[in-house]
């Protein structure tokens, strides 16, 4: 289905476009915006011309380790999975869908055939193609380039007004609401979030519209936790500067659920030591590679629920709703955006957590 052979796109003046320029990674520190054939589209698929794409931290992660987490990159390929755009090619056999029209496009296509995709858990599937992803050979292909493939089922009508940067936070926030149905209700309730990067700060967003009462952020940088307070954070706490800071403060009060987003083991460590007695904690961010250590009799003792929380399932369909009504206000994250052209200047400014949160990528 996803084919490379060039399909009937055009200049301006009419003559064919039959390349499109696309920003590969092939290895750590190795960017490249190189030209590709336009890929071609089946029956029930679409060619979409992108509209904004937000560069995640899983980007960075290919961009400077040439890995996420066990994902290790094999062979060259084209990164970005928050990806909005327009409808510029329809196959015969999309309903839905028309030429012009603008999208929010889901990273996910999911075989539902498994059980996992029976039981209503696709962000497990056995046979998952995502975007901009190593986890599979060959990889899968992502979304920044000039143009890319979706199928029908991957696409949803954005308002004509929507900001493409601001439909293409669709895919954090997808992971956001997706960590909160793990962890159940949240009216009441007093959470903690590790991590002021895109997912920690939208998770805070996500916790307050689902009625948390305290939502505390930490971090170890003010400047990112300035966004936090703007995007709901009730509290936020700098733990490099707090000597102690378990025990200090806010962070001395147990949790009823805590939200593991930074990735760090100490982090994990920490939202397990406060969490209350039958409490929550789940882990969102991406760990190291390989076996972690972690305080597991505290665990026992308090009798934690701790869970885990990968990509989303229905969520993506929910996030592009709340985003459309404009129930959650994504624009103080949003930082930068540079042409694709600039790949690499967009990629080392979203690697500086004290200047930028979300940088997005454009055609032109």
């Amino acid at each position: 289905m996803w084919q490379t052979q060039p399909v009937h796109i055009f200049n301006v003046d009419g003559s064919s476009l039959l390349n499109m320029k696309a920003c590969t990674i092939h290895g750590p520190k190795s960017l490249e915006i190189e030209d590709r054939p336009i890929p071609k589209p089946d029956t029930n698929d679409l060619i979409i011309r992108l509209g904004a794409g937000g560069i995640c931290g899983s980007d960075l992660h290919y961009y400077h380790e040439g890995g996420v987490g066990d994902f290790r990159l094999k062979k060259p390929f084209i990164l970005g999975h928050e990806v909005a755009g327009e409808v510029v090619e329809v196959g015969s056999g999309v309903e839905s869908l028309k030429l012009g029209q603008r999208v929010a496009v889901n990273p996910t296509r999911a075989c539902l055939r498994c059980p996992e995709c029976l039981s209503g858990r696709s962000n497990l599937c056995r046979d998952v193609f995502f975007y901009g992803s190593a986890a599979r050979v060959p990889h899968v292909d992502g979304g920044f380039a000039e143009y890319f493939i979706a199928t029908e089922r991957q696409c949803i009508p954005i308002p004509e007004t929507m900001d493409f940067r601001v439909a293409a936070c669709a895919e954090p926030l997808a992971v956001t609401g997706h960590a909160a149905f793990r962890a159940g209700s949240l009216v009441g309730k007093r959470v903690l979030i590790t991590g002021a990067g895109p997912i920690g700060v939208l998770l805070a967003a996500t916790c307050r519209f689902s009625g948390a009462t305290d939502v505390v952020l930490t971090d170890l940088l003010d400047e990112p936790l300035e966004t936090a307070k703007k995007m709901g954070a009730t509290e936020t706490v700098n733990v490099s500067h707090v000597e102690n800071a378990l025990t200090k403060g806010s962070l001395k009060s147990a949790f009823d659920v805590a939200f593991e987003a930074s990735g760090s083991l100490k982090a994990l460590e920490s939202c397990i030591l406060v969490t209350r007695v039958g409490g929550k904690v789940v882990q969102v961010g991406s760990l190291p590679p390989g076996s972690s250590a972690a305080p597991l009799n505290k665990i026992m003792a308090k009798e934690i629920d701790l869970l885990g929380s990968f990509r989303f399932a229905d969520e993506y369909r929910w996030a592009v709703d709340v985003l459309s009504r404009g129930w959650i206000d994504v624009t103080p994250m949003l930082t930068k955006t540079f042409p694709l052209s600039d790949a690499v200047q967009a990629f080392e400014l979203a690697s500086d957590r004290r200047r930028a949160m979300k940088v997005s990528l454009v055609t032109g």
